[in-house]
């Protein structure tokens, strides 16, 4: 439980959680997660950030290696959420810190969370300046990245930015850099990080990279996962959640769906013969066999959605009615969709599909398509039609972009 200096007199002093799978209580994080925190040693000594409560002698052990606890002048917080703040009361009556600094919205989070009203607590401005000896920090608000209180912290002279949620990703490692890893595994971990957390906030993530993007940063540390400490892996990341806010469509789609007796499931193959057809690859996703945070990670590469369901009780599958929950909070834009299912009495399943769809702004070139009973001939050719109308509908929305 070594300190590892990422800058001079600069530590990381976090945990790993590698039995995490469970990332939020959404979200499965299939390689654990790390809480990130960091220490400045200066005439001011600061501390970045906590980690989840049950890792707080973890990181205890971590920071004493670096300072004595007693010597932490000041406390940020970046984000109150309690993976990042879990240890904060046990820090707060170990170190005894001159202050405490969050945002103005962090207060609010600080005081639902903690007993702190006999704490040093100071809100700082969006641009505000602190002077820590040689070394300055600078605070910028990023409101609903992914909490109204989130905020990062930039050290000119170190060319440093301290990015709370940010650019994190779900890794457990005794690695630290992300140059130490293969830019393809790193970018599966970043989309599913990203379209499962930070998704609905793109505007903002758009925005923040406008406000960040005068700032010299030659190295980004996140609280979530793996440094990027050099030019090239910073404009990977920060290039990766340019592409990501900006859900340009790419031409590859996902089917998924529910089945009971099989009838859908054929259904869906025989959409994905159309998308073929098309000339539009795409991937097959059963919600019996699939988590839904795994399917909006595979929704990063798709811009189309064909969604299918047996009616089920004058309505659609539990597990599809849930997916589409989630996915519709996710708010994924610029996408084509198509809707398609099975029934044996009533068959309303397929039309809610379709304006489930519909209603999140998806492109839907072509009516749903239900079959009675096990599906034929037929039943299978208005699939593969149905994948064909929306791989061409998508191949023309990809040539607008």
């Amino acid at each position: 439980m070594q300190p590892v200096e990422i800058k001079k007199d600069i530590f990381w002093v976090g945990a790993v959680d590698y039995d995490n799978r469970d990332f939020h209580g959404y979200s499965l994080s299939p390689e654990g997660t790390t809480y990130n925190a960091y220490l400045i040693k200066d005439e001011k000594n600061v501390l970045f950030d906590s980690v989840s409560k049950a890792f707080t002698g973890v990181m205890l052990c971590r920071l004493a290696k670096a300072i004595p606890l007693e010597k932490v002048d000041y406390i940020v917080c970046n984000h109150l959420e309690l993976d990042h703040a879990g240890a904060l009361s046990e820090l707060v009556a170990r170190c005894k810190p001159e202050k405490i600094f969050c945002s103005q919205m962090g207060v609010q989070s600080m005081q639902g969370y903690f007993d702190c009203k006999d704490w040093p607590v100071q809100a700082v401005k969006n641009g505000e300046i602190l002077r820590i000896g040689s070394r300055a920090i600078q605070f910028f608000e990023t409101r609903m990245l992914h909490w109204p209180d989130s905020m990062v912290s930039y050290i000119p002279e170190d060319k440093l930015l301290i990015s709370n949620d940010a650019f994190g990703q779900n890794i457990s490692s005794t690695v630290r850099y992300a140059d130490e890893v293969s830019e393809e595994s790193l970018l599966g971990v970043v989309e599913e990080y990203y379209y499962n957390i930070v998704l609905p906030y793109s505007p903002q993530v758009t925005s923040a990279l406008k406000a960040l993007g005068g700032l010299d940063i030659e190295m980004i540390a996140p609280d979530h996962g793996l440094i990027f400490r050099d030019k090239k892996s910073v404009g990977f990341i920060l290039d990766a959640y340019a592409r990501l806010a900006e859900q340009k469509p790419r031409k590859r789609a996902l089917i998924v769906y529910d089945s009971m007796w099989h009838s859908t499931e054929k259904m869906a193959y025989a959409a994905a013969s159309g998308l073929e057809e098309a000339g539009v690859p795409s991937r097959i996703m059963s919600l019996k066999h699939n988590h839904h945070s795994h399917v909006m990670a595979e929704l990063s590469r798709c811009g189309a959605v064909l969604a299918g369901s047996p009616t089920h009780n004058n309505g659609i599958m539990p597990a599809m009615a849930a997916m589409l929950t989630y996915m519709k909070g996710l708010r994924p834009k610029n996408r084509v969709g198509g809707a398609f299912g099975s029934y044996g009495w009533s068959g309303e399943g397929p039309k809610l599909l379709h304006e489930w769809l519909e209603s999140m702004g998806m492109e839907m070139p072509a009516p749903f398509v239900k079959t009675q009973w096990a599906p034929g001939h037929e039943g299978l050719g208005r699939c593969h039609a149905l994948g064909k109308a929306v791989g061409e509908a998508l191949t023309a929305k990809v040539n607008m972009f």
